[in-house]
C-alpha cells in the first residue's frame, strides 16, 4: 500500500535568481510508476448559465467563462497535475499527509483543483481564491490513485505562480494558509513547509486548530509545526540545494530548470520501486507581458529520458492526438461505481515510442545513449529557438506557434521510427 505521499518537486525562481527578467516555474509529478500522463490542452469557452462541470467524482457548478488551458495530467482523471492556462498563470499540485486523516468520501481532488485554478483564474492570487472557495465549499477528498483495492487519500499542497508573483498554499480539510513570494528561488515537495510568514488564510484557522488543542493561542502560529504529524522538513532540502546550486552558478533558466528535473542523484527525479516521474514541465514566465509565455512538458516518463517540448497559447493552437489517451467514455472504469474494478489500456502513442526506447536503453547501451544525444540535440534546438523568441523586438505572429507543440511531439516520434 502507497501510504506515503510520493515524493514529488515544484520550483519557482524570480530574479534576480532567475535569467533576464523570467520567472521559471517547473515540476516534476511523481506518480504510481505505471500511470499514464497525457498533455490535452482544452480551448476557452463560454458556458450557460446553471451548467455543470463533471470533476473526477463530483459534479459542481459551471462559471460563465473558462480560460484556454494545457495540462498534464493522468489520463483516468479530469484535473492536472500541472499546467497553465492563457494568462500565464501555472499550477501545480502536491499531496500531502498532515495530522488530519485526508477524507476518502469522494469530493474535489487537488488535482481537479489545479484544474479548476487554471481556468477560472487570470492571475495567480485570482486562482488562488478560486481553489479555496471551492475547498471551502465542496471540501477535497476521494481516490488519488486508479487503485481499485484501497484507497489512497491525501490534502493538498499547491504552487501558484504567474508573471508577477507566486503563492505556496497549503491545505487540510478546508483549512488552509498561504505565503505569497515575489523573489528568490523556492522548492516545494510533499510536505508543509510554510511556517510563521502568512500572507493569507483560512478566516477560522486560527480558532479552529485551538478548539483541537493543537495550538495554545500564546505562542508564535506556526502552520507546519501545527498540522504536521511530525517534524520532518528534511525531504524537499535535496530539491532546495539542488536549485541553489543552479541560481548560484548564474541566473535560472529553462535549461537550468530541466537539469533540476533530470538530478536523480538528489531525488528530484523519482525512480523507485513504487513511484516514476511519470511527467514534468518547466515554464518561462517573462515579467514583460509583451513577450509569450512558454511552456515545456514531457508527456512521457522520465525527464531524464524525455525531452521538453514547448507549448505557446495561440489561437488555434493544434491539438496533438500523439500524446492523449485513448478516451472510454461512460465505460471507463474510472467513472463507473464501483471504480476502477479494471484498468484499461491508457498508453499514448508517444508512451509507447518511449517503452520502445526503453528498452534499447536498457538492451543497447550504445544505442541508447546515441539515440540520447539525438533527442537532447533536438531539445537544444527548442530551446535555443524560444530564447530567441525572447529577445525579438518584432511581436510574435501566432500563426508561427499553432503548430509549436505539435510539430515538436511529431519529430520526436519520426526519431523513434
Amino acid at each position: 500500500r502507497m501510504a506515503a505521499a510520493p515524493p514529488s518537486y515544484c520550483f519557482v525562481a524570480f530574479p534576480p535568481c532567475s535569467k533576464d527578467g523570467l520567472v521559471v516555474f517547473g515540476k516534476n509529478s511523481a506518480r504510481p510508476r505505471d500511470e499514464v500522463q497525457e498533455v490535452v490542452y482544452f480551448a476557452a469557452a463560454a458556458h450557460d448559465p446553471g451548467s455543470k462541470v463533471e470533476c473526477t467524482y463530483i459534479e459542481i457548478e459551471q462559471v460563465a467563462k473558462t480560460h484556454a488551458v494545457v495540462l498534464s495530467r493522468p489520463s483516468w482523471l479530469w484535473g492536472a497535475e500541472m499546467g497553465a492556462n492563457e494568462h500565464g498563470v501555472c499550477v501545480a499540485n502536491e499531496a500531502i499527509v498532515t495530522r488530519e486523516p485526508a477524507s476518502e468520501s469522494e469530493a474535489l481532488l487537488g488535482m481537479d483543483l489545479v484544474r479548476l485554478g487554471l481556468e477560472r483564474g487570470a492571475t495567480a492570487k485570482e486562482a488562488l481564491d478560486v481553489i479555496v472557495a471551492l475547498l471551502e465549499e465542496h471540501g477535497q477528498g476521494g481516490n488519488y490513485y486508479e487503485d481499485g483495492s484501497s484507497c489512497h487519500t491525501f490534502q493538498s499542497a499547491f504552487l501558484i505562480v504567474d508573471r508577477n508573483e507566486a503563492w505556496i498554499l497549503e491545505t487540510s480539510g478546508k483549512y488552509w494558509a498561504a505565503e505569497k513570494i515575489t523573489e528568490g528561488a523556492k522548492c516545494i515537495c510533499n510536505q508543509l513547509s510554510l511556517t510563521t510568514k502568512i500572507d493569507a488564510e483560512h478566516p477560522e484557522l486560527r480558532s479552529y486548530v485551538r478548539s483541537q488543542g493543537w495550538w495554545n493561542g500564546d505562542s508564535d502560529f506556526n502552520f507546519s509545526e501545527v498540522f504536521s504529524l511530525r517534524d520532518d522538513h528534511l525531504a524537499c532540502s535535496s530539491g532546495r540545494e539542488s536549485l541553489e546550486k543552479q541560481s548560484g552558478k548564474c541566473a535560472v533558466s529553462a535549461q537550468a530548470m530541466i537539469d533540476v528535473l533530470r538530478d536523480k542523484d538528489t531525488g528530484v527525479c523519482v525512480d523507485s520501486e513504487s513511484f516514476l516521474t511519470t511527467a514534468s514541465i518547466v515554464s518561462v514566465l517573462p515579467q514583460d507581458p509583451s513577450f509569450p509565455c512558454i511552456h515545456y512538458f514531457t508527456g512521457t516518463p522520465d525527464p531524464s529520458r524525455s525531452i521538453f517540448k514547448p507549448f505557446i497559447f495561440a489561437d488555434d493552437v493544434k491539438s496533438v492526438p500523439k500524446v492523449q489517451s485513448p478516451s472510454f467514455g461512460d465505460d471507463d472504469p474510472a467513472k463507473k461505481i464501483p471504480r476502477f474494478q479494471e484498468k484499461p489500456d491508457r498508453r499514448h502513442e508517444l508512451y509507447k515510442a518511449h517503452e520502445w526506447a526503453r528498452s534499447l536503453f536498457e538492451n543497447d547501451q550504445d544505442k541508447g545513449q546515441k539515440l540520447m544525444r539525438i533527442m537532447l540535440d533536438l531539445e537544444k534546438q527548442g530551446l535555443e529557438a524560444m530564447e530567441d523568441l525572447l529577445t525579438r523586438t518584432e511581436i510574435l505572429d501566432p500563426a508561427e506557434v499553432v503548430d509549436l507543440f505539435y510539430d515538436c511531439v511529431d519529430t520526436e516520434l519520426k526519431f523513434f521510427k
